[in-house]
Parts: C-alpha cells; sequence; structure tokens
C-alpha cells in the first residue's frame, strides 16, 4: 500500500522564479520517493531591477502577482497539501523587497519569506546527495544563482563548511562583481580544499543543467573541465542571437550562460577538481525536502 502526498515550492530567484510540484511517495519500510510532478519556470528577471536600481519595478511586481496568482491555481489544481515560497538574492537586497512581500500576500494570497545566504545554502544542501557522496570522498557543491552564489564542502559524507558569495549571474552581467570578490571567492575555495586530494564539484543551477543536457551525457556521468573550459570558449565565440537561434537557448538564458560557466571553471581550478557531477537539484528541491523532513 503507497501513501502520496503532495507538495509545492516556490523559488523566486534573481534570474527566475519557479514553481516546483512533487509527489512524495511513501511505502511500508522503503524510502520515500520524490517525483516532480511539474515545474514551471518564468523568467522574471528581478535582479536587473534589484541590482542596478535597488528596488524591484511597478511592472516586476505586477508580473510577480500574475505569477502567483497562477502558481496558486495550479497548486490547487494539482491538489498540493502544503507549500512554502523563498525569495533570494534580490529580494534580500532591494530595498521594497518587503514591501513586495506583503503585496503578494494580498494579491495572490501566496506567503513568501525572504532568506539570507546561509539558510538558502543549507536548504539546498538537505536535498538528498547520497546516492553521488561517496564517503571516502570530497565534494564542493556550487549552486550558482543570478544574485549570488553558494559554496558547500562536504567531505565523508558530512557538512563541513558552506559560504555564500555576492556573485552570481545578472551581477556579472551587470558588471558588479569586483575583482575583490572573485579574490575573496578563490581565497575561501583555496584555504577550505588545500588539505585534501582530491575534490570534485557538484554544480547546481539551471545553466550548469543546460551544459549538461547539451553535452549528451548520462545523468550519473560527470563533465570533465576540459570539456567546460571547451564549452566556455564556444559558447564566448557566438552571439547573444547565435546563441539563441543556433543552440536553441532561451533569450533569458543565452546571457547569463556564459558568466555561470566562468563560476563554474573558477571553482574547478582553484579547488583542482577535474570534474563535475550535474544531479540536477537546486533550492526547490531542497524546499520539498526540507518540508517533508521537517527541516522548514
Amino acid at each position: 500500500m503507497i501513501k502520496i502526498k503532495k507538495y509545492g515550492a516556490i523559488d523566486i530567484g534573481s534570474n527566475a522564479m519557479r514553481l516546483l510540484i512533487s509527489n512524495v511517495v511513501e511505502q511500508e519500510g522503503k524510502e520515500p520517493q520524490f517525483n516532480k510532478s511539474s515545474l514551471v519556470r518564468v523568467p522574471i528577471r528581478l535582479g536587473q531591477d534589484a541590482f542596478t536600481v535597488g528596488e524591484i519595478s511597478e511592472e516586476n511586481i505586477e508580473r510577480m502577482c500574475d505569477a502567483m496568482k497562477a502558481f496558486n491555481l495550479l497548486m490547487k489544481v494539482h491538489k498540493v497539501e502544503r507549500y512554502m515560497a523563498f525569495a533570494t538574492s534580490a529580494m534580500r537586497e532591494a530595498y521594497n523587497g518587503k514591501e513586495v512581500v506583503a503585496i503578494i500576500k494580498k494579491k495572490a494570497d501566496i506567503k513568501i519569506e525572504i532568506i539570507d545566504g546561509k539558510k538558502e545554502a543549507a536548504i539546498i544542501a538537505s536535498t538528498d546527495l547520497h546516492h553521488l557522496l561517496k564517503t571516502d570522498q570530497t565534494y564542493l557543491f556550487v549552486d550558482v544563482g543570478g544574485g549570488s552564489t553558494e559554496f558547500t564542502l562536504f567531505s565523508n559524507g558530512k557538512l563541513v563548511t558552506s559560504r555564500s558569495f555576492k556573485a552570481g549571474t545578472v551581477r556579472l552581467l551587470n558588471g558588479m562583481v569586483c575583482d575583490v570578490v572573485w579574490n575573496e571567492i578563490e581565497k575561501w575555495i583555496r584555504a577550505n580544499t588545500e588539505e585534501y586530494e582530491e575534490v570534485t564539484l557538484i554544480g547546481s543551477g539551471g545553466n550548469i543543467n543546460k551544459l549538461f543536457k547539451m553535452s549528451g551525457k548520462h545523468q550519473d556521468k560527470p563533465l570533465s573541465y576540459i570539456y567546460v573550459n571547451s564549452q566556455y570558449a564556444f559558447l564566448n565565440s557566438l552571439t547573444y542571437d547565435q546563441r539563441i537561434a543556433e543552440l536553441g537557448l532561451n533569450p533569458d538564458r543565452a546571457d547569463v550562460i556564459i558568466p555561470a560557466t566562468r563560476i563554474y571553471l573558477n571553482a574547478m581550478k582553484w579547488s583542482g577538481a577535474r570534474q563535475i557531477y550535474v544531479p540536477k537539484i537546486g533550492l526547490s528541491d531542497g524546499i520539498v525536502k526540507a518540508m517533508y523532513y521537517g527541516k522548514i
């Protein structure tokens, strides 16, 4: 006899907003299964507002409200029994972030919590990585978003340390990540990985997922540093229009994929990692699992 629970997770990022609806399948004597029922992504680039002007624009507040009304209806149709909505870097930094949260609650009846980088990293880390984490190895988990990048170090199957940096794709596109930030990231990665003989990267985020899909590899196979580096050079050789027309990238992916790849490449270089695994997990997956296990 199986029991199915339906959970919803809303991730309000700097580049896009996502609604994940997940079926949690419970069977007696077995680990619960988390199966994606639906994933909707809306490309509202809040970071463009938050990082350049400091506030979410009236137009984007309206778009957010429309998206949240749609998300609410979708959860109703799917009979979602519980949901949580988290906003990250862009909403953290917009001075009208709390005001936007109140407007959405009133107009769309969706309650949003604005979380800091540490909580974001902790939620992502709560995703089920045990099938990837070999207990005798060391991994650097890198989640690249529009406004920030979260780094989490695992060794011997345990979380060692984590840190969030204000280096995301939308910030990089707007020339808002100075050398000081890059130096801090390099220093942190080198200091925390130098004692380990070998480090493997685990990549999270829409851009690395797209790179992985383009590689045609099986899900359990990693990408090599050489491959990621060659893709970076290839993408850089194309214009924005060519990336859309020839590679079929979405307009809101065709620009951010380059700075995202740069972050992953630097993380590999500074940690000495030669491979990166891409398990297709993110904040929304972490929200579902953290809700189910009572961590949030």
